[in-house]
């Protein structure tokens, strides 16, 4: 083994022998708390709906898919989805368009009604390159009344639409974002069994929707519109077990390949994390567009911050702090009866 490999490796364990234990099983350092409120507050969303995704199902062995539950399920429930746009993250922009079709395809087979799908940007914005199709869809839809927008992956292509209108940013009426965190907080699977990546921890995810385009992030955080986020905190509250898989499958053509998708990604977090299922962030963020009141919630300052992940590495984040009467809203705690409404019909 060369010689600098050899030193890598031991300043890295050096660096690590220095972390608190504490810190090192759970991810987070002691916050500030948080006034959390009860199945609140509460709050108003337009019932047009407009879903920005970064659905990866079934594009590989360890591709989140989420994205696609979520989709499936509002779609199934006849929320009132003007469109659809996709985006990056889980996988490189023409994966998710791919990805995407395949969900479409599924859904069609069963006569479900599906909206327009707009191909967005397949990486953070580049002003030189052509706006792409989903910048002027989402436009049109503003225009044509409010909006709640969920974004499920980076705010690329809402930072974009909104980008010189400020007409439009009064047609958003909320936008449910999966992402932020608490200072000091990282994304771990701390519940794990201990026998994972990592030295035995498992792995330690990213703050991924932020961080693929922290300067999206900060555009829309300086348009001061209302937003919730639901962190990984709330994701966490959910595991969807090989059981439910099965059972869920039962349900339609759509959901039976989308459950056949998901299965590599159950097996990761199996043998990777430790646990008996996966967490849903995604779907657990749709959820929150139909039945708030199933999150509690609390009013938080928000700002984009460089931080030290694992006290190693400069990267920037959304960090959230309390703030008594913020217009922003972080959710990272759902109700007990959360994980048998994502599983009903």
């Amino acid at each position: 083994m060369p010689r600098l490999v050899i030193l890598a490796f031991v300043t890295l364990v050096g660096a690590l022998a220095l972390v608190p234990r504490g810190f090192w099983w759970t991810g987070r350092t002691p916050a500030a708390p948080l006034e959390m409120v009860e199945g609140g507050p509460e709050v108003a969303m337009a019932g047009r709906l407009w879903i920005d995704t970064d659905a990866a199902c079934g594009a590989g062995p360890q591709t989140d898919p989420d994205d696609c539950f979520a989709v499936l399920w509002l779609l199934g429930r006849g929320a009132d989805v003007v469109g659809i746009s996709t985006s990056f993250g889980n996988a490189p922009g023409a994966v998710v368009q791919d990805r995407m079709a395949a969900l479409v395809a599924e859904m069609r087979k069963e006569g479900m009604a599906v909206p327009p799908i707009h191909a967005g940007f397949p990486g953070p914005r580049d002003r030189a390159n052509p706006t792409p199709e989903a910048v002027g869809a989402l436009r049109a839809a503003l225009e044509a009344g409010p909006l709640t927008i969920l974004a499920l992956g980076p705010m690329t292509n809402l930072a974009a639409a909104l980008d010189g209108r400020p007409d439009l940013t009064a047609k958003v009426q909320r936008v449910v974002a999966v992402m932020g965190h608490q200072e000091g907080h990282l994304f771990h699977p701390s519940e794990g069994n201990g026998r994972g990546a990592m030295l035995g921890h498992g792995p330690i995810f990213r703050d991924l929707n932020a961080r693929v385009d922290i300067a999206a992030v900060r555009d829309v955080l300086a348009l001061d519109l209302p937003i919730t986020l639901i962190p990984y905190d709330a994701g966490r509250g959910v595991v969807i077990t090989g059981r439910d898989l099965q059972l869920y499958a039962r349900q339609g053509q759509a959901q039976g390949w989308l459950a056949a998708t998901a299965q590599d990604w159950l097996g990761f977090w199996r043998s990777e994390v430790g646990t008996e299922g996966f967490y849903p962030f995604d779907w657990v963020a749709a959820a929150y567009v139909v039945e708030p009141q199933l999150f509690d919630c609390a009013p938080v300052r928000t700002e984009v911050r460089r931080e030290w992940a694992l006290w190693l590495f400069p990267l920037e984040g959304l960090v959230v702090s309390p703030a008594t009467g913020g217009a922003a809203l972080y959710c990272p705690k759902v109700a007990e009866g959360l994980h048998d409404l994502l599983l009903t019909p």
